[in-house]
């Protein structure tokens, strides 16, 4: 692509932005068809899971379901990664976008345990783990081609609302699950009715599979680095090699992110059924309550980051969350009276917590170069999971020795030490240096 003038902000193409908001509209929209593909088993597959799993599986498999898609997450990174730094993002993440609309179409056409037995449920741990290596390369590529495209100011709004999908798309799941049971009923719902929204999932992902073949190019700076000549960096480059330090630093504050998740997300989620009692309406009211709060201020999280500085706004976030996480959890599960009241808990919650991840988009990418910057951001996003995934393992034994509600305490207060220490070690990242061209940013940081 041809650049032709240059402005203050630095080189720009004609059609500039056009194709910027193409881009960074396509992450926005992309990363909540993401999101919802993700989530989708936290909430809208639980009542089914008597169908799918028979009734006497139903504890253990709920939770494998969620780990497969987790655990392919990170292999996917590693996979697409290297496909976009090499190839570009956009033929990437169509690929990626047309492997996962075929596995979540899978997963509403598998039949019953009744007709098929465990091979029922097996099925659908498959096909989330063969889902999860695809949606990993969705926003691997998705994310650097529109933090590539945003004009260097506007990055940290632009990663707020990217990052805003993910509890947007919660609530989306939680609502459109709370309709379908008060309109099929529990027992059409389990038996059929959870299938629609895999349904939904398979749609959507389409739609954005035709967007980016449609509206979406790569970026001037990916075609910069595709016409540079000598050898091309990857993998051990990013995790031994020059860009360790870096990878490692944001490794750590995205395992402290993602122990929160898991914790105010999916653990919070089932700690609502089985310690409040709530119904499958109930639980799915309150997490609907949490995800519109959080996804509001992850939305506006991204833009203070830039007011801040990234570096001061992951210190001042961690230590919010050590804080607020603990008490708010004691309170939730101990003294909320209702559906709302829970959600409104837990929406503070998630508010002091998980928000941190509004301007990840921008940050994981400022710091590394075109030629890795799709496998550093979708490899440090994605890797970091694994640890946190496996707390079906050893939360149990944390609770034998801290105690049923101690256990979740103690693991939101190691969540954020990590995230404000982590993000003490890194750069500055202030808005007078983060006002210039990636590469140039990735260097000086």
């Amino acid at each position: 692509m041809k650049l032709v003038r240059r402005s203050r902000r630095g080189l720009i193409a004609p059609d500039l932005p056009r194709a910027s908001r193409a881009a960074v509209r396509g992450g926005i929209l992309g990363n909540f068809v993401d999101q919802f593909d993700i989530f989708l088993p936290v909430v809208a597959l639980g009542p089914a899971l008597p169908s799918l799993a028979g009734r006497s599986a139903v504890g253990a498999t709920a939770a494998y379901v969620v780990m497969a898609t987790l655990i392919g997450r990170p292999l996917g990174a590693i996979i697409f990664g290297r496909i976009s730094d090499t190839y570009g993002r956009t033929a990437t993440t169509r690929l990626a976008i047309a492997g996962t609309a075929a596995c979540t179409l899978g997963i509403a056409l598998v039949p019953t345990h009744q007709q098929i037995g465990l091979w029922a449920i097996g099925l659908v741990i498959a096909l989330r783990f063969l889902g999860g290596i695809f949606l990993a390369g969705e926003y691997t590529s998705a994310i650097p081609l529109a933090m590539e495209w945003s004009r260097p100011r506007e990055r940290g709004k632009g990663s707020g609302l990217i990052m805003a999908m993910s509890p947007s798309a919660q609530a989306t799941i939680a609502l459109v699950t709370l309709l379908l049971l008060a309109l099929l009923g529990p027992q059409s719902y389990a038996d059929w009715g959870w299938r629609l929204s895999f349904l939904l999932g398979a749609v959507a992902s389409v739609g954005m599979l035709v967007y980016y073949s449609l509206r979406v190019a790569d970026a001037p700076i990916q075609h910069r680095q595709s016409q540079a000549e000598g050898p091309r960096a990857g993998l051990a480059d990013v995790l031994f090699g020059h860009w360790a330090a870096a990878f490692w630093q944001i490794f750590g504050l995205m395992t402290g992110l993602w122990i929160m998740t898991n914790l105010t997300v999916i653990v919070l989620a089932q700690r609502l059924t089985s310690d409040l009692h709530l119904s499958a309406s109930g639980v799915a009211l309150a997490m609907a309550i949490a995800s519109v709060g959080q996804a509001i201020v992850m939305a506006l999280a991204g833009h203070w980051s830039t007011l801040l500085g990234r570096r001061r706004f992951f210190v001042v976030w961690g230590l919010a969350g050590l804080i607020g996480g603990p008490v708010l959890w004691w309170w939730i599960l101990g003294s909320a009276p209702s559906a709302v009241a829970a959600g409104v808990g837990a929406a503070v919650l998630q508010i002091v917590t998980v928000t941190a991840y509004g301007p990840i988009g921008a940050y994981i990418n400022e710091r590394f170069p075109t030629v890795v910057r799709a496998t550093a951001y979708g490899t440090a996003y994605s890797l970091s999971i694994v640890g946190p995934a496996l707390y079906p393992y050893y939360l149990p034994t944390l609770e034998r020795w801290l105690g049923h509600q101690g256990a979740p305490v103690g693991l939101l207060a190691l969540g954020a030490v990590l995230v404000a220490g982590c993000g003490a070690l890194g750069p500055r990242l202030s808005p007078a240096e983060i006002d210039t061209d990636l590469d140039r940013l990735a260097a000086k940081a």
